[in-house]
């Protein structure tokens, strides 16, 4: 609810004006929040923290499958600020999606009411600070989507259901941080992992012996995968990012940057306290960070060194990803089997390959898709869009396929057309392991592999039970594809979650298009929406 009587009157005349496209059974839910500056402390040392009213990480959005989530935004801070909500997939609303290609930054002091629904959707996901280097200072927090009550969930009900957000940290200022990208640097290693914004066995989960509890892991960090395991137990993976899995059991789990997995932990053991480790993948300095997994009737401490995980070993990650597939036997978010959609049966009409590439433009540090590294505007391009301003960005200024041209700066913005299904190959020639994400969908990981890819990389798809998800990695020097049907209108971004390469140009937008203006396909611009840039002075619709 919020603070004054004027917020409370847009939080009113926003849930009117959501009424008219959701249906009047799906309820509400209210979020009230203040974002601030503040002292934190996550490693040992003072710096500038992104709270939510007061938190670090942020409170938790808890829903269900159609809610309608209401979330008035106080910016406090003394710069504009937005907030995006990684893998929510905005309906028919890119306008809400919270990155600057579709939403005004809220200026400091005022505030901001997103609508969002949570659309045919299950899983587990978060949201995060998508403007400046903001996430390099907190302002992330959970998003859980149950199942409604009448869909069944493969998997008993679990006695306790947790949110582990875990990233790699630096103890420098994200001001800091920024500073460095700007001058054209690249980020140093990081100094740190965090579980839940604390540093090693500064949070505890506490269970029961006997009971069984579903973890719902996020890689919130700004560059690199990480492995999860707990000392002696075993971790069954029930779902990521909202598909429903094959419920594999595995020792560790990798989690990429951006990607989120539910797993179920038995607390089978003798009672007393073990750890919980997260560490760097892929890294020649191994970073570790530990959390307690606590038995209510324990009496003895973690002692000894937490168990080791795996380091640098590719093909073991591939391997587990590769065994992560959809669980044919379930329900979706809607009553029907995952498996009823026969994705694989369905012609592709477009391949669209995207290869990534670092280089200097200028003397400085850029990176790029297909030869672009992406430059912001001082209007939201989607906005740019509706109001037809021209001159904001080009159609077309990126190409369908990796050019070999040297790195350029441009806006740059794919067209797509409504209802397409589409191939997309994310081509990696580097020796880092790459994360990439797409907005406003989840897409089909149909295939990777190493190597160059071909045409005749289609012969190993998987198209039966591929996972859907809105997150995938390319391991180095490897490709990976992937089915997507672009049915959700809009303006949608595109971008590798290597959050300092995101920052220096590695995104684009996707312009899924149809010349059919119908709230059917697409809703009106918010009639609370912020303008700037060259859409100041323009109309929304009447409150």
């Amino acid at each position: 609810m919020a603070k004054s009587a004027e917020s409370a009157l847009v939080v009113v005349l926003c849930c009117i004006s959501v009424a008219v496209f959701t249906a009047a059974d799906d309820p509400y839910r209210f979020f009230d929040w203040n974002v601030t500056f503040g002292d934190i402390f996550p490693l040992g040392v003072k710096q500038q923290g992104i709270l939510i009213n007061g938190q670090f990480p942020g409170p938790d959005v808890y829903s269900v499958t159609n809610d309608n989530v209401i979330v008035n935004v106080h910016n406090s801070l003394t710069e504009p600020f937005l907030i995006s909500w990684n893998g929510v997939q905005q309906r028919r609303n890119s306008f809400e999606d919270g990155v600057f290609g579709t939403t005004c930054p809220i200026p400091p002091g005022r505030n901001f009411t997103y609508i969002l629904q949570m659309k045919d959707q299950i899983g587990s996901f978060f949201y995060f600070p998508s403007l400046a280097f903001h996430k390099a200072a907190g302002g992330f927090g959970g998003i859980r989507i149950l199942s409604r009550p009448l869909i069944p969930v493969p998997f008993d009900t679990p006695a306790g259901d947790f949110t582990l957000l875990v990233g790699d940290w630096y103890k420098a200022n994200h001001t800091d941080l920024k500073a460095r990208l700007d001058k054209g640097k690249k980020l140093p290693f990081p100094d740190g992992v965090l579980i839940n914004g604390r540093g090693s066995n500064g949070y505890t989960v506490t269970v029961e012996q006997g009971k069984t509890y579903r973890l719902r892991i996020s890689n919130v960090g700004l560059e690199h995968s990480l492995n999860f395991r707990i000392e002696g137990h075993k971790l069954t993976l029930v779902e990521v990012e909202g598909t429903h899995t094959l419920q594999t059991t595995y020792t560790s789990v990798d989690v990429h940057v951006g990607q989120s997995v539910s797993v179920l932990v038995a607390a089978d053991q003798p009672p007393k306290d073990y750890y919980i480790v997260v560490s760097t993948r892929f890294t020649v300095t191994v970073l570790t960070s530990t959390a307690v997994l606590h038995y209510s009737n324990s009496n003895q401490p973690v002692s000894g060194p937490p168990p080791s995980g795996p380091t640098v070993e590719i093909d073991w990650s591939l391997n587990q990803a590769r065994s992560i597939r959809t669980n044919l036997t379930a329900s979706g978010p809607r009553p029907n089997p995952q498996g009823s959609y026969h994705y694989g049966l369905i012609n592709t009409s477009r391949t669209i390959r995207l290869g990534s590439s670092a280089g200097l433009v200028n003397g400085k540090q850029r990176y790029a898709v297909n030869s672009v590294s992406f430059i912001s505007q001082d209007t939201p391009l989607k906005i740019a869009d509706y109001f037809n301003i021209s001159g904001v960005f080009r159609v077309g200024s990126i190409s369908d396929y990796p050019t070999g041209k040297p790195i350029y700066l441009d806006t740059s913005v794919m067209p797509a057309d409504y209802r397409a299904f589409v191939e997309i190959v994310f081509e990696n020639k580097e020796s880092i392991v790459q994360t990439w994400h797409m907005d406003g969908y989840s897409f089909w990981v149909v295939g990777m592999d190493g190597g160059e890819w071909s045409p005749a990389s289609r012969n190993g798809y998987n198209l039966r039970d591929a996972v859907s998800r809105c997150t995938t990695q390319v391991y180095p020097r490897s490709w990976t594809a992937i089915y997507i049907a672009l049915d959700n209108k809009g303006m949608w971004n595109v971008r590798t979650e290597f959050w300092g390469r995101q920052y220096l140009g590695q995104q684009f937008y996707l312009r899924v298009y149809s010349p059919v203006q119908s709230i059917r396909d697409e809703y009106p611009i918010p009639k609370n929406a912020l303008l700037c840039g060259r859409a100041v002075g323009r109309r929304t619709r009447p409150l």
